[in-house]
Protein backbone atom coordinates (compact mmCIF):
# COMPACT_ATOMS: atom_id res chain seq x y z
CA UNK A 1 0.00 0.00 0.00
CA UNK A 2 3.09 2.22 0.53
CA UNK A 3 3.53 2.04 -3.26
CA UNK A 4 0.66 3.93 -3.61
CA UNK A 5 1.53 7.00 -1.76
CA UNK A 6 4.87 7.38 -3.71
CA UNK A 7 3.03 10.37 -6.21
CA UNK A 8 1.57 11.99 -2.88
CA UNK A 9 5.34 12.17 -1.33
CA UNK A 10 7.20 13.01 -4.68
CA UNK A 11 4.51 15.92 -5.01
CA UNK A 12 5.42 17.09 -1.07
CA UNK A 13 9.20 16.22 -1.03
CA UNK A 14 10.46 15.90 -4.82
CA UNK A 15 11.77 13.36 -4.02
CA UNK A 16 12.99 10.42 -1.48
CA UNK A 17 11.19 11.80 1.90
CA UNK A 18 12.93 12.98 5.17
CA UNK A 19 10.99 10.83 6.93
CA UNK A 20 9.83 7.38 7.57
CA UNK A 21 6.09 6.14 6.27
CA UNK A 22 3.83 3.25 8.26
CA UNK A 23 0.37 2.88 6.72
CA UNK A 24 -2.87 1.52 8.96
CA UNK A 25 -1.93 -2.38 7.25
CA UNK A 26 1.49 -2.23 8.68
CA UNK A 27 3.44 -1.65 5.04
CA UNK A 28 6.69 0.79 6.06
CA UNK A 29 8.50 3.00 3.22
CA UNK A 30 11.22 5.31 3.37
CA UNK A 31 14.95 5.96 5.42
CA UNK A 32 15.10 3.22 8.42
CA UNK A 33 16.62 5.58 10.75
CA UNK A 34 14.20 8.75 10.09
CA UNK A 35 11.19 9.26 12.47
CA UNK A 36 8.57 7.48 11.58
CA UNK A 37 4.82 9.11 10.62
CA UNK A 38 2.71 6.32 11.40
CA UNK A 39 -0.84 6.49 9.15
CA UNK A 40 -3.27 4.87 11.57
CA UNK A 41 -6.42 5.17 10.17
CA UNK A 42 -7.49 6.08 6.40
CA UNK A 43 -8.77 9.46 8.17
CA UNK A 44 -5.61 10.49 8.28
CA UNK A 45 -5.18 10.96 4.74
CA UNK A 46 -8.37 12.09 4.30
CA UNK A 47 -8.37 14.64 6.50
CA UNK A 48 -5.71 15.74 3.98
CA UNK A 49 -7.59 15.62 1.34
CA UNK A 50 -10.65 17.56 2.58
CA UNK A 51 -8.34 20.58 4.54
CA UNK A 52 -4.58 20.24 1.96
CA UNK A 53 -1.61 21.70 4.06
CA UNK A 54 -1.16 22.28 7.44
CA UNK A 55 -4.61 22.51 8.85
CA UNK A 56 -5.59 18.82 7.82
CA UNK A 57 -1.91 17.89 9.04
CA UNK A 58 -2.92 18.86 12.68
CA UNK A 59 -6.36 17.26 12.31
CA UNK A 60 -5.26 14.05 11.61
CA UNK A 61 -2.55 14.32 14.24
CA UNK A 62 -4.78 15.87 16.84
CA UNK A 63 -7.56 12.81 16.39
CA UNK A 64 -4.78 10.21 16.58
CA UNK A 65 -5.28 9.37 12.66
CA UNK A 66 -1.52 9.98 12.10
CA UNK A 67 1.26 9.86 14.89
CA UNK A 68 4.86 10.14 14.79
CA UNK A 69 7.14 7.58 16.51
CA UNK A 70 10.02 9.27 17.51
CA UNK A 71 11.10 12.45 18.25
CA UNK A 72 8.09 15.00 16.97
CA UNK A 73 10.11 17.87 17.16
CA UNK A 74 12.82 16.91 15.03
CA UNK A 75 10.60 15.26 12.45
CA UNK A 76 8.99 18.48 12.21
CA UNK A 77 13.14 20.01 11.62
CA UNK A 78 13.71 17.31 9.08
CA UNK A 79 10.66 18.26 6.94
CA UNK A 80 11.12 21.95 7.09
CA UNK A 81 14.19 21.62 5.76
CA UNK A 82 13.57 18.90 3.63
CA UNK A 83 10.83 22.29 2.47
CA UNK A 84 13.43 25.23 2.72
CA UNK A 85 15.95 23.37 0.02
CA UNK A 86 13.18 22.63 -2.12
CA UNK A 87 12.16 26.58 -1.85
CA UNK A 88 16.45 27.47 -2.85
CA UNK A 89 16.75 29.22 0.42
CA UNK A 90 18.87 28.77 3.18
CA UNK A 91 18.30 26.00 5.64
CA UNK A 92 19.31 25.13 8.99
CA UNK A 93 19.14 26.89 11.99
CA UNK A 94 18.39 30.25 10.48
CA UNK A 95 15.36 29.63 8.05
CA UNK A 96 13.83 26.06 7.55
CA UNK A 97 10.47 27.57 6.62
CA UNK A 98 6.91 27.05 8.72
CA UNK A 99 6.55 23.14 7.35
CA UNK A 100 2.83 22.95 6.95
CA UNK A 101 2.82 26.24 5.66
CA UNK A 102 5.00 25.02 3.04
CA UNK A 103 3.61 21.34 2.06
CA UNK A 104 -0.17 23.41 1.69
CA UNK A 105 1.94 25.51 -0.81
CA UNK A 106 3.35 21.93 -2.75
CA UNK A 107 -0.46 20.11 -2.75
CA UNK A 108 -2.04 23.15 -4.45
CA UNK A 109 0.85 23.61 -6.95
CA UNK A 110 -0.47 23.06 -10.72
CA UNK A 111 -2.23 19.82 -11.08
CA UNK A 112 0.59 18.31 -12.58
CA UNK A 113 1.52 17.52 -9.43
CA UNK A 114 -1.36 17.89 -7.51
CA UNK A 115 -3.96 15.11 -9.71
CA UNK A 116 -1.39 11.98 -9.27
CA UNK A 117 -0.79 12.90 -5.84
CA UNK A 118 -4.77 13.11 -5.23
CA UNK A 119 -5.32 10.44 -7.19
CA UNK A 120 -2.79 8.14 -5.72
CA UNK A 121 -4.88 9.01 -2.73
CA UNK A 122 -8.39 8.65 -3.99
CA UNK A 123 -7.27 4.56 -4.76
CA UNK A 124 -6.40 3.85 -1.46
CA UNK A 125 -9.50 2.27 0.77
CA UNK A 126 -11.24 4.35 3.11
CA UNK A 127 -9.67 7.52 2.20
CA UNK A 128 -12.83 8.98 -0.42
CA UNK A 129 -15.76 10.24 1.62
CA UNK A 130 -17.54 12.84 3.46
CA UNK A 131 -15.35 15.54 4.91
CA UNK A 132 -14.31 14.12 8.47
CA UNK A 133 -15.45 16.67 11.73
CA UNK A 134 -13.21 18.79 12.89
CA UNK A 135 -11.61 17.61 16.22
CA UNK A 136 -13.54 18.79 19.25
CA UNK A 137 -10.43 20.95 20.48
CA UNK A 138 -10.87 23.37 17.92
CA UNK A 139 -11.66 26.59 18.91
CA UNK A 140 -14.86 27.39 17.59
CA UNK A 141 -15.97 30.72 18.00
CA UNK A 142 -18.87 33.25 17.55
CA UNK A 143 -19.29 37.50 16.76
CA UNK A 144 -16.92 39.87 14.84
CA UNK A 145 -13.07 39.87 15.35
CA UNK A 146 -11.79 41.87 18.36
CA UNK A 147 -15.25 42.60 19.99
CA UNK A 148 -14.96 42.29 23.35
CA UNK A 149 -17.88 39.01 23.70
CA UNK A 150 -15.29 37.49 21.06
CA UNK A 151 -11.89 38.15 22.90
CA UNK A 152 -13.17 36.85 25.88
CA UNK A 153 -14.27 33.75 24.41
CA UNK A 154 -10.90 33.64 22.67
CA UNK A 155 -9.05 34.17 26.30
CA UNK A 156 -11.45 31.20 27.39
CA UNK A 157 -10.58 28.98 25.08
CA UNK A 158 -6.79 28.97 25.91
CA UNK A 159 -6.47 29.82 29.23
CA UNK A 160 -9.30 28.35 30.97
CA UNK A 161 -8.47 25.16 29.94
CA UNK A 162 -7.25 23.74 33.54
CA UNK A 163 -5.34 25.49 36.22
CA UNK A 164 -4.08 21.61 36.99
CA UNK A 165 -2.75 21.38 33.42
CA UNK A 166 -0.56 24.64 33.85
CA UNK A 167 0.84 23.72 37.17
CA UNK A 168 2.01 20.27 35.25
CA UNK A 169 3.66 22.20 32.33
CA UNK A 170 4.91 25.83 34.12
CA UNK A 171 6.69 26.77 37.21
CA UNK A 172 5.96 27.07 40.39
CA UNK A 173 5.10 30.98 39.96
CA UNK A 174 2.97 29.83 36.93
CA UNK A 175 5.01 32.26 34.48
CA UNK A 176 3.44 31.16 30.64
CA UNK A 177 5.90 33.59 28.90
CA UNK A 178 9.84 33.57 28.28
CA UNK A 179 12.22 32.93 30.72
CA UNK A 180 15.78 34.73 30.96
CA UNK A 181 18.65 32.19 31.23
CA UNK A 182 21.63 32.61 32.80
CA UNK A 183 24.04 29.39 32.95
CA UNK A 184 22.98 26.97 35.17
CA UNK A 185 19.37 28.14 35.71
CA UNK A 186 16.58 25.97 35.88
CA UNK A 187 13.38 27.27 34.75
CA UNK A 188 11.63 28.50 37.97
CA UNK A 189 15.31 30.43 38.55
CA UNK A 190 15.08 31.86 34.77
CA UNK A 191 11.53 32.89 35.76
CA UNK A 192 12.57 35.28 38.49
CA UNK A 193 15.06 36.19 36.42
CA UNK A 194 13.04 37.67 34.18
CA UNK A 195 10.18 39.24 36.92
CA UNK A 196 13.46 41.05 38.37
CA UNK A 197 14.82 42.33 34.81
CA UNK A 198 11.04 43.46 34.16
CA UNK A 199 10.79 45.02 37.85
CA UNK A 200 14.23 46.72 37.17
CA UNK A 201 13.76 48.17 33.76
CA UNK A 202 10.01 50.06 35.66
CA UNK A 203 12.94 50.92 37.93
CA UNK A 204 9.68 50.01 40.82
CA UNK A 205 10.13 51.15 44.27
CA UNK A 206 8.27 50.70 47.35
CA UNK A 207 5.21 52.70 47.61
CA UNK A 208 4.76 53.24 43.65
CA UNK A 209 1.17 51.43 42.29
CA UNK A 210 2.12 48.71 39.06
CA UNK A 211 -0.71 47.74 36.77
CA UNK A 212 -0.01 44.46 34.70
CA UNK A 213 -2.18 44.62 32.18
CA UNK A 214 -2.71 40.57 30.71
CA UNK A 215 -1.63 39.62 34.50
CA UNK A 216 -1.63 35.81 33.61
CA UNK A 217 -1.38 33.57 36.71
CA UNK A 218 -0.03 36.34 38.81
CA UNK A 219 3.49 35.85 38.54
CA UNK A 220 4.50 39.59 38.41
CA UNK A 221 1.95 40.67 40.86
CA UNK A 222 3.18 38.58 43.81
CA UNK A 223 6.78 39.38 42.90
CA UNK A 224 6.55 43.02 42.18
CA UNK A 225 4.68 42.99 45.60
CA UNK A 226 6.61 40.71 48.08
CA UNK A 227 10.41 41.63 46.65
CA UNK A 228 10.00 45.23 45.39
CA UNK A 229 6.95 46.63 48.00
CA UNK A 230 4.77 48.24 45.39
CA UNK A 231 1.30 47.99 44.70
CA UNK A 232 0.43 45.73 42.62
CA UNK A 233 -2.99 45.23 40.51
CA UNK A 234 -3.85 43.11 37.74
CA UNK A 235 -5.93 42.32 35.04
CA UNK A 236 -7.28 39.79 32.74
CA UNK A 237 -10.35 38.31 30.66
CA UNK A 238 -9.29 34.63 32.10
CA UNK A 239 -11.63 33.27 34.93
CA UNK A 240 -9.50 30.19 35.64
CA UNK A 241 -6.71 32.87 35.93
CA UNK A 242 -8.46 35.48 38.04
CA UNK A 243 -9.60 32.91 40.70
CA UNK A 244 -6.36 31.01 40.87
CA UNK A 245 -5.14 35.08 41.85
CA UNK A 246 -7.88 35.50 43.93
CA UNK A 247 -6.96 32.09 45.87
CA UNK A 248 -3.23 33.18 46.40
CA UNK A 249 -3.62 36.59 46.83
CA UNK A 250 -7.05 37.99 47.61
CA UNK A 251 -9.49 38.98 45.30
CA UNK A 252 -8.59 43.06 45.25
CA UNK A 253 -5.54 42.13 43.46
CA UNK A 254 -7.09 41.37 40.20
CA UNK A 255 -10.35 42.44 37.77
CA UNK A 256 -12.04 40.60 35.25
CA UNK A 257 -11.75 43.31 32.62
CA UNK A 258 -10.90 44.14 29.15
CA UNK A 259 -8.05 46.50 28.49
CA UNK A 260 -10.40 48.36 26.78
CA UNK A 261 -12.19 49.45 29.59
CA UNK A 262 -9.01 49.64 33.38
CA UNK A 263 -9.46 52.54 34.75
CA UNK A 264 -7.82 53.90 38.11
CA UNK A 265 -4.99 55.23 37.02
CA UNK A 266 -2.75 57.17 36.34
CA UNK A 267 0.00 54.43 37.89
CA UNK A 268 3.45 54.85 38.26
CA UNK A 269 4.56 51.89 36.01
CA UNK A 270 2.41 49.60 33.52
CA UNK A 271 3.52 45.94 32.47
CA UNK A 272 2.23 43.74 29.64
CA UNK A 273 3.63 40.38 29.28
CA UNK A 274 2.72 38.53 25.78
CA UNK A 275 -0.62 40.24 25.88
CA UNK A 276 -0.74 42.31 22.80
CA UNK A 277 -0.46 39.07 20.13
CA UNK A 278 -3.84 39.12 21.04
CA UNK A 279 -5.37 42.41 20.74
CA UNK A 280 -5.14 42.58 16.50
CA UNK A 281 -4.37 44.62 13.95
CA UNK A 282 -6.53 47.26 13.88
CA UNK A 283 -7.19 46.78 17.21
CA UNK A 284 -3.52 47.67 18.51
CA UNK A 285 -3.51 51.70 18.48
CA UNK A 286 -6.31 51.51 21.07
CA UNK A 287 -4.21 48.93 23.77
CA UNK A 288 -0.96 51.67 22.40
CA UNK A 289 -3.25 54.70 23.88
CA UNK A 290 -4.83 52.75 27.18
CA UNK A 291 -1.13 51.81 27.98
CA UNK A 292 -0.13 55.86 27.51
CA UNK A 293 -3.79 56.58 29.07
CA UNK A 294 -2.86 54.47 32.70
CA UNK A 295 0.68 55.42 33.52
CA UNK A 296 1.26 58.82 34.78
CA UNK A 297 2.95 61.53 32.54
CA UNK A 298 7.50 60.65 33.12
CA UNK A 299 6.06 56.94 34.24
CA UNK A 300 7.20 53.72 32.51
CA UNK A 301 5.82 51.37 30.58
CA UNK A 302 7.06 47.71 29.48
CA UNK A 303 5.91 45.29 26.86
CA UNK A 304 7.04 42.05 25.93
CA UNK A 305 5.51 40.89 22.92
CA UNK A 306 6.61 38.11 20.27
CA UNK A 307 7.33 38.87 17.08
CA UNK A 308 7.93 37.16 13.23
CA UNK A 309 10.45 38.04 10.97
CA UNK A 310 8.98 39.92 8.10
CA UNK A 311 9.08 37.81 5.57
CA UNK A 312 8.03 34.79 7.53
CA UNK A 313 3.91 34.07 8.22
CA UNK A 314 2.67 34.91 11.54
CA UNK A 315 0.66 32.27 13.34
CA UNK A 316 -0.93 29.91 11.00
CA UNK A 317 -3.86 27.59 10.66
CA UNK A 318 -2.79 25.45 13.33
CA UNK A 319 -2.14 28.24 15.79
CA UNK A 320 -5.25 30.49 14.93
CA UNK A 321 -7.52 26.93 14.87
CA UNK A 322 -5.93 25.07 18.16
CA UNK A 323 -4.06 27.59 20.29
CA UNK A 324 -4.60 31.30 19.90
CA UNK A 325 -7.18 32.36 17.47
CA UNK A 326 -7.30 36.31 16.16
CA UNK A 327 -3.88 35.95 17.00
CA UNK A 328 -1.45 38.91 15.12
CA UNK A 329 2.27 39.28 15.03
CA UNK A 330 4.59 41.45 13.33
CA UNK A 331 7.94 42.96 13.06
CA UNK A 332 8.57 44.25 16.01
CA UNK A 333 9.53 47.67 13.99
CA UNK A 334 6.03 47.70 13.34
CA UNK A 335 5.08 47.24 17.18
CA UNK A 336 7.69 50.15 17.79
CA UNK A 337 5.73 52.66 15.38
CA UNK A 338 2.50 51.66 16.61
CA UNK A 339 3.39 52.47 20.36
CA UNK A 340 5.45 55.48 19.64
CA UNK A 341 2.49 56.98 17.42
CA UNK A 342 -0.18 56.52 20.74
CA UNK A 343 2.51 59.10 21.75
CA UNK A 344 4.81 56.40 23.82
CA UNK A 345 8.41 56.96 23.81
CA UNK A 346 11.01 54.42 22.93
CA UNK A 347 13.79 53.64 25.84
CA UNK A 348 15.12 50.29 24.91
CA UNK A 349 14.74 46.87 23.07
CA UNK A 350 16.03 43.70 23.85
CA UNK A 351 16.04 40.29 21.95
CA UNK A 352 15.04 37.57 24.26
CA UNK A 353 14.33 34.57 21.46
CA UNK A 354 17.15 32.70 22.31
CA UNK A 355 15.74 32.35 25.66
CA UNK A 356 12.34 31.80 24.55
CA UNK A 357 13.18 28.80 22.63
CA UNK A 358 15.07 27.35 26.19
CA UNK A 359 11.57 28.15 27.70
CA UNK A 360 9.51 26.11 25.11
CA UNK A 361 11.86 23.29 25.38
CA UNK A 362 11.42 23.24 29.83
CA UNK A 363 7.36 23.51 29.27
CA UNK A 364 7.98 20.47 26.49
CA UNK A 365 10.46 18.47 29.17
CA UNK A 366 7.47 18.57 31.64
CA UNK A 367 4.76 18.05 29.51
CA UNK A 368 6.18 14.93 28.20
CA UNK A 369 7.33 13.38 31.78
CA UNK A 370 4.36 13.96 32.80
CA UNK A 371 2.10 13.27 29.75
CA UNK A 372 -0.53 10.52 31.08
CA UNK A 373 -1.19 13.20 33.93
CA UNK A 374 -2.18 15.77 31.13
CA UNK A 375 -3.90 13.26 29.44
CA UNK A 376 -6.14 12.87 32.75
CA UNK A 377 -6.48 16.48 33.21
CA UNK A 378 -7.59 17.92 29.56
CA UNK A 379 -8.37 14.88 27.51
CA UNK A 380 -6.28 13.01 24.70
CA UNK A 381 -7.06 15.50 21.97
CA UNK A 382 -5.98 18.58 23.70
CA UNK A 383 -2.76 16.91 25.16
CA UNK A 384 -1.89 16.06 21.28
CA UNK A 385 -2.64 19.57 20.67
CA UNK A 386 -0.27 21.17 22.89
CA UNK A 387 2.36 18.13 22.13
CA UNK A 388 2.49 19.29 18.67
CA UNK A 389 2.09 22.86 19.39
CA UNK A 390 5.41 22.76 21.69
CA UNK A 391 7.51 20.99 19.11
CA UNK A 392 6.70 22.94 16.82
CA UNK A 393 6.84 26.54 19.24
CA UNK A 394 10.53 25.22 19.63
CA UNK A 395 11.79 24.76 16.52
CA UNK A 396 10.25 28.21 15.46
CA UNK A 397 12.55 30.36 17.85
CA UNK A 398 15.36 28.20 17.74
CA UNK A 399 14.94 29.09 13.95
CA UNK A 400 14.37 32.91 14.10
CA UNK A 401 11.31 32.24 12.63
CA UNK A 402 9.76 34.23 15.76
CA UNK A 403 11.03 36.13 18.09
CA UNK A 404 10.16 37.84 21.71
CA UNK A 405 11.54 41.68 22.79
CA UNK A 406 11.01 43.57 26.06
CA UNK A 407 9.89 46.85 24.55
CA UNK A 408 10.34 49.87 27.27
CA UNK A 409 9.00 53.25 26.69
CA UNK A 410 8.44 56.00 28.68
CA UNK A 411 5.37 58.82 28.40
CA UNK A 412 6.53 62.23 28.26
Amino acid sequence: MTARLAPLLGALFDGEPPIRVRMWDGEESGPAEAPTVILRDPLALRHLMWSPGELGLARAYVTGALDVEGDLAEGLRLVGKQAGKQAGEQVGEQAAGHVGWRIGRRIGRPWRVAVPALRALAALPGVLGPRPPAPAAEARLRGRLHTRTRDRQVIAHHYDLSNAFYALILDPEMSYSCARFEPGDDLARAQRRKLDLVCAKLRLEPGMRLLDVGCGWGALLRHAARDYGVAAKGVTLSAAQRAYIGRRSGDGVVEMRDYRDVTGGPYDAVASIEMGEHVGRSGYPAYAAALRRLVRPGGRVLIQQMSRGGRHPGGGPFIERYIAPDMDMRPVGQTIGLLEAAGLRLEHVEAMGAHYARTVHAWRERLESRYDEAVALIGAERARVWRLYLAGGALAFEQGRMDVHQILLRRP
